[in-house]
């Protein structure tokens, strides 16, 4: 038998393989078996206007945040998850502070912390455009946890003026808050 009726076999057995394994029940599909969960969260501003997205996706060291936000002051700023979903502008006071279900101290640097929601700093270009992703391992998207962010009010995802000293209580010297998302 040649070379290429050899590898038409293996395709054709392979092929069989994957439509028995889809369609035959009580075998499972190992990637059904690990379909990550993601939420879109829309960003908005204090006018109201959307202004960026995170993508959230839970993984096995906690949550990804793939974030693209626009129109922010150059620079450091904080993000945060704050503990209601509710994003209401101006000043988006109305999400909250920050989520913290195990009631620690503010900051990645604390030794008595850090909240759930305590994110590492992220940075605007010249432009004020946020391209970047970041892991939180401290929360989850797996609804009736205690460190679930999709409790029965929700939470927010918040980006302030300026950047997180990482260790100041309760909310890091970190200014006004910016852009909100809310998260359900």
């Amino acid at each position: 038998m040649n070379n290429r009726k050899l590898i038409y076999l293996a395709c054709l057995a392979l092929a069989f393989a994957v439509v028995f394994c889809e369609h035959h029940p009580g075998v499972k599909v190992s990637a059904k078996a690990n379909k990550a969960e993601k939420l879109v969260v829309p960003l908005i501003n204090a006018g109201n206007e959307e202004v960026g997205e995170a993508v959230l996706t839970e993984t096995a060291k906690g949550v990804r945040i793939s974030l693209h936000a626009e129109g922010l002051r150059p620079g450091i700023h904080a993000i945060h998850f704050h503990e209601i979903g509710n994003c209401t502008p101006p000043d988006f006071m109305s999400s909250g502070e920050h989520f913290n279900p195990e009631h620690k101290h503010h900051g990645l640097k604390n030794p008595m912390g850090p909240h759930a929601g305590d994110m590492p700093n992220i940075f605007a270009d010249r432009h004020g455009i946020v391209e970047t992703v970041i892991f939180n391992p401290r929360v989850t998207l797996k609804k009736e946890k205690e460190n679930s962010l999709r409790d029965a009010d929700g939470s927010a995802l918040i980006i302030h003026e300026f950047g997180d000293d990482q260790l100041s209580d309760p909310s890091g010297n970190s200014g006004k808050r910016v852009l909100c998302g809310v998260i359900r």
